[in-house]
This record gives structure tokens, sequence and C-alpha cells, in this order.
């Protein structure tokens, strides 16, 4: 009886450290992806915006008449 008492605390102890461990290098990998997280959202806007300009041309010449 003794033993498993034993085994169930030291496998609680165990998972609180591995889940305060688990914690900390979570909270890096949500920093770095903040920091990504902007360069990635400007670059998706200049590509926005870059795509609505060459859409806005391409409609100006088509809806442009043709000289023959």
């Amino acid at each position: 009886k003794f033993g498993r008492w034993s085994f169930l605390a030291v496998g609680v102890a165990y998972g609180a450290y591995h889940q305060q461990r688990l914690a900390k290098r979570e909270v890096g990998i949500r920093e770095v992806e903040a920091r990504q997280k902007v360069i990635r959202d400007k670059k998706l806007a200049e590509e926005k915006k870059r795509n609505q300009e060459e859409e806005a041309k391409a409609i100006a010449d088509l809806s442009t008449p043709t000289k023959k």
C-alpha cells in the first residue's frame, strides 16, 4: 500500500515539475510567434495592396475601348 501512494506522490510531483517546465517553454514560443505575426501581417498587407492595385489596373485595361 505504501508503494502505491509513494508512486502516486512521485508521479504528481513529476507532473507538476514537467508542466512548469513546459509552461516556461511555451511562453518563449509565444513571444517569438508574436514577433513573427507582426512581420507576417505586414507582408500580407503589402501583398494584398499590390494585388488590389494589379486588379484595378487589369479592370481599367479591360474597360477601355480598343482602337481599330
